[in-house]
Formats: C-alpha cells, structure tokens, sequence
C-alpha cells in the first residue's frame, strides 16, 4: 500500500473522530431539576434547563450544573456561649433552594460554606443574648431570628433559606446533672401536691358520707321513736279504756300486784329476799282489799250479786257501741283470784326462805324493821345472827308463820 493512501485513510479517521466529538459536544440533554450555565468564549451565555440543548462546538462551554431541588444540610456542632457564661453546643439543620443559579454561580464561590459559616455567627449572637434557661426553652424564636437573618443574606446569592432548626442543644455535664436534680425535685414536689389533693378529696368525701350517713341514721332513729311512741301511746289508751270500760276498782290492783310476786322472787338478780314474819298479815289487808274478811269468809251471797249487778251493768254499757273492741271480756272471780294469789305468794315466799337460808350470808334483822304488823315487838336492829344461829339459840332461824 502507497503512502499517501495510508495518509488519507489516517486523515478520514481523524475527520471522523471530529465530526463524532462535535456532535456530542453539540448536543445536551438537560435532566428535570438541573439548571446548566452556558459560557461562549468565556463569558456567560444562557441558562438550560430541562430539555434537549445545542450548543456551538468549540465555542459553547457547560460552566456547571445546579441542582435547583430543596437540600438539607446538617452542620456539625458549635460551641456557642450564653449571656451567663455558660458554654452549650448546638448542632443546627437548614433546609435551602437555589432559585438563580447564575447568581449561586457566579455571586459566591461556594454557597453552602457561606451558608455555613453565616449560620454559626449568627447563632452566637442570638444565643449570647440569652440565658440557658431561656435557650432551651426559646427554640421557636431563635428559629425564626436565625432564618429572618440567612434568608436575607442569601437573597442576593440566588438562594431562599426554607427552614432553620436546631437539632440539639447540650449543656455542660455539671449543668445537665443540676438540671436533672431540679427536674426531680419539680417532679417530687408535683406528686407531693397530687397526693395531697387526692387524700383531701378523699376526706372530703369520706367526711360528706358519714355526714349523710349520720343525717339518714338520727332521721331513721326519729322516725322509729315517733312510731314507736305512738304505738305505745296507742296501747295505754287501748288499755286504759279496757280498765275503765271494765270498771275496775282496787281489788284489780291488788290481783295484779299479787301475780308480779313470784315474778320478783325469781329475779336472777335478787340474791336474797326477806319474807316478813307475819306474811298471814299482809294479806289480810291484800284480801281486804278484795272484800274478804280472812276471819269471816267471803262475802255473803247479797254482796256478790249486788257485785255481780254492778259489773254486768258496766258492760253492758259498753257493749251498747258496734265497735267495742272489748266485747265479750269478763274477769275472773275474786275468790279464785285470792286463792291463786296465796299459793303463788306462799311458793314465793318459800323459795325466798331457802335461797336466802343457802346463801351463807349471816341474817341482818334490821331489813325486818318495818314490816312486822302493828303491835308487836321489832328485834333490835343492831342485833345480827350468824348462818345456823337463830335468835332463840336453837341453830335454825324460825320461818315466818303463814
């Protein structure tokens, strides 16, 4: 092969190369949310954005590519000193966009150091105006001092600052364990005040119940002893029109007293009982109460009808009403009711005799004073007889006679 058709292949080739490399040179595609800067012969040119671009070979040049979505970019922690000489370090988070990507270009080398370095100087002179506690309390209004700031410097870079925040604020070791010891003791003293309130509350309404309570017992209280004192107030008139309707006189009485006799003899808590001597005495005058004479007898036939007269016409008067509840009472025979009543008084009086025989306590004459009938001598009341001793020396003290 000749020389000069080795030359002309070589020249072909690199012809070809040429047009290849102008071609990929000439055209561009630009991707969604990327922003090109055009620069012809060295000076800017125009700004591509998304799409299909050409450009001029060897003319035409792609200075640098701008993201134009929003970027976040954390900056490492700063040391930043409080308004009480207190050293804390905040850690921050920006949120940026490029809206002018000739201006982010060619305004400032690199705007995410300028950002940067504005931030943490403009963090130390709001924090040094504040104190700790107002630092850590005062995130809000320092976000918003520190965007008011960035975004206003960074307006001519073709930059809008979106959000600022500060991510951590960490104080000194000594200062984050007397903050944890306030914070307990706050929390201590807020359960202390908790449960008192709830132990107040509580006596409160324990005190409301047993008031209610204590209101609810004395109205049931009233209310029984108001219906129990009618209930009584309504037997004793029952029985009171029962006695008058039933003309009863002392002769009732003293029947009624003699059947209480053995009633009180056997009493658990009568530990003694003294008969009087002359019991046959006393109820001669308990029968004379009856009309009976104990010597004579009982009365003659003329006194038991006029008797008998007396009471029928009694009742009958007060059979005359419908609504007598005591129609059809009668009373038992006066001579029958002496009777019962001598036997009832005679066990009486025996079981009295031997509960105070078998007492073993020595026998005080002076509880016989008064009862002996009239006339007769009373033992000297000073005089006392041992168990098994009478007055009479004979071992066993004399029963009363009937």
């Amino acid at each position: 092969m000749e020389p000069s058709t080795i030359i002309g292949i070589v020249v072909l080739a690199l012809l070809a190369i040429f047009v290849i490399t102008a071609i990929a040179r000439a055209v561009r595609i630009v991707p969604q949310a990327v922003a090109l800067i055009v620069e012809r012969l060295g000076r800017y040119h125009s700004t591509m954005y998304a799409g299909l671009h050409f450009l001029i070979p060897f003319i035409d040049r792609v200075r640098a590519g701008v993201d134009l979505r929003e970027q976040v970019v954390s900056f490492p922690p700063q040391p930043v000193i409080t308004s009480d000489n207190l050293v804390v370090s905040i850690d921050t988070v920006i949120y940026f966009q490029v809206t002018d990507p000739k201006s982010a270009t060619y305004e400032i080398a690199n705007y995410i150091t300028g950002i940067e370095q504005l931030t943490v100087t403009t963090l130390r002179n709001v924090i040094g105006s504040m104190d700790l506690e107002q630092t850590l309390t005062s995130r809000d209004q320092i976000n918003g001092q520190l965007r008011g700031v960035l975004d206003e410097a960074t307006g001519r870079w073709g930059i809008r600052v979106n959000r600022v925040e500060l991510k951590a604020i960490d104080p000194p070791q000594s200062v984050q364990g007397s903050m944890e010891q306030q914070m307990r003791a706050e929390r201590d003293r807020r359960a202390a005040i908790l449960t008192a309130e709830g132990v107040k509350q509580s006596q409160i309404l324990t005190a409301e119940g047993e008031k209610q309570s204590a209101i609810l017992r004395a109205e049931g209280q009233a209310q029984s002893a108001i219906l129990k004192a009618q209930g009584e107030s309504k037997a004793i008139t029952q029985v009171f029109d029962a006695i008058h309707r039933g003309d009863a006189d002392p002769k009732l009485l003293a029947y009624q007293y003699l059947q209480m006799l053995p009633q009180i003899a056997n009493g658990t808590s009568s530990k003694m009982w003294i008969v009087p001597t002359e019991f046959t005495a006393a109820l001669s005058g308990i029968a004379g109460a009856f009309g009976v004479d104990p010597v004579a007898g009982p009365p003659s036939a003329d006194d038991g009808e006029r008797r008998e007269t007396a009471t029928e016409r009694a009742r009958r008067e007060a059979s005359d009403s419908d609504d007598d509840p005591f129609a059809g009472t009668a009373l038992q025979d006066p001579a029958e009711a002496l009777a019962q009543a001598r036997s009832s008084a005679s066990e009486a009086s025996g079981e009295a005799r031997e509960s105070g025989t078998l007492s073993g306590r020595r026998r005080d004459v002076r509880h016989e004073v008064g009862q002996q009938p009239a006339g007769e001598s009373t033992p000297d009341a000073h005089h006392f007889t041992e168990p098994g001793q009478d007055l009479g020396g004979q071992g066993v003290p004399p029963r009363p006679t009937e």
